[in-house]
């Protein structure tokens, strides 16, 4: 039995058949499975996914929505650039393609946030086109099957896997030959503590044979993770309304609602004044916590500030509102800051 084949073999006993997204595999829900699943488990993605799917059950539905409410719907599932590129995808598709999904891998490639291996699993998993991926655990499945020495990041490294993957794509049955791939590295083939003895291509895998598996692929080379600081300003008036502002759309938490930020209280009475109209009569410093980041580290002292407002308009350069507590934690938040407010609900409680 070849590569193809032994692997659809163990697919079809011990293959994820279940998963929410299996169940009803249009371009629609592939696609969006698979952004949500980049960089995030299996565990994580189906209760996120099954509520995004009530409320946008359809790719016109996703375009007709707020980015306001979609990133409210990503709140907590990190990587909020996906969240982004999947509204605009979605405007794009209605606007340009008649609201259908491209079945072009080219054109599929053309949206925002569709990368090689993406455009490829809605061709292989929706439309049943022979189209290779190449996600993390297919590379390592791959890498150590075939003793593919080096870092996948690296361009050259990955345009060798992106042969062998299209070189061993099957004739028949594309779609659960890619899943069987996913699931393979996901169950069976894992990063640490492979079980090999439970692997359908132990006998043939290169790895397995001349080395130990956990040498291939080779890891991403370490880098020192930078500490950076910043202080919140977690603005509150008399009647527990709390201060919030929008985010740029680029950066960090783009297009989410966080508190103020200064990198020191030393002009904070000066800042509040001048760009939200408010007096401070009490600042309450709580204790510090770390954000990790996968480039960086934040370490966030959030300080609850008691103002009164001397005048109701906050300057027109400034994306901010008041808000009660219930109000906000509707919007789209990073996750640490609907955890702090959170804990401030049951201060108040």
């Amino acid at each position: 039995m070849n590569f193809s084949s032994q692997l659809l073999a163990w697919f079809d006993l011990h293959g994820r058949k279940d998963l929410p997204w299996q169940q009803s595999p249009s371009p629609y829900h592939v696609w969006l499975s698979e952004i949500m699943l980049q960089q995030t488990q299996v565990s994580t993605v189906i209760p996120y996914y099954q509520r995004f799917i009530q409320c946008y059950p359809n790719l016109t539905s996703l375009a007709n929505a707020s980015i306001d409410d979609v990133l409210a719907q990503w709140t907590g599932l990190g990587y909020y650039a996906r969240a982004r590129n999947l509204h605009k995808a979605a405007n794009v598709i209605v606007e340009q393609h008649n609201g259908e999904m491209p079945n072009d891998l080219n054109e599929l490639i053309a949206l925002p946030g569709i990368g090689r291996s993406t455009a490829g699993a809605i061709m292989a998993l929706a439309h049943h086109q022979p189209f290779a991926i190449l996600d993390g655990n297919v590379k390592r499945v791959l890498a150590r099957y075939n003793r593919v020495s080096g870092w996948p990041g690296k361009k050259q490294v990955e345009n060798q896997l992106w042969k062998i993957a299209e070189k061993l794509l099957p004739t028949e049955r594309i779609a659960h030959y890619i899943q069987a791939q996913m699931d393979l590295g996901a169950t069976v083939c894992t990063r640490s503590k492979p079980k090999c003895e439970f692997c359908p291509l132990q006998a043939d895998c290169q790895a397995f044979q001349h080395d130990i598996p956990q040498n291939y692929p080779d890891p991403k080379p370490k880098k020192i993770i930078p500490l950076r600081k910043t202080n919140w300003l977690v603005m509150q008036l008399s009647d527990g309304k709390i201060l919030l502002e929008q985010r740029p759309n680029s950066g960090i938490w783009g297009g989410l609602w966080s508190f103020p930020e200064l990198d020191s209280l030393e002009k904070v009475a000066e800042y509040c004044s001048h760009n939200f109209q408010t007096n401070i009569t009490d600042i309450t410093a709580t204790p510090s916590f770390k954000h990790i980041f996968s480039h960086f580290k934040l370490d966030i002292s959030p300080h609850i500030i008691t103002v009164h407002q001397s005048s109701n308009n906050i300057s027109e350069n400034n994306s901010a509102s008041w808000y009660k507590i219930s109000d906000a934690l509707q919007l789209g938040l990073p996750a640490p800051v609907k955890t702090f407010l959170q804990s401030l609900v049951k201060l108040r409680e």
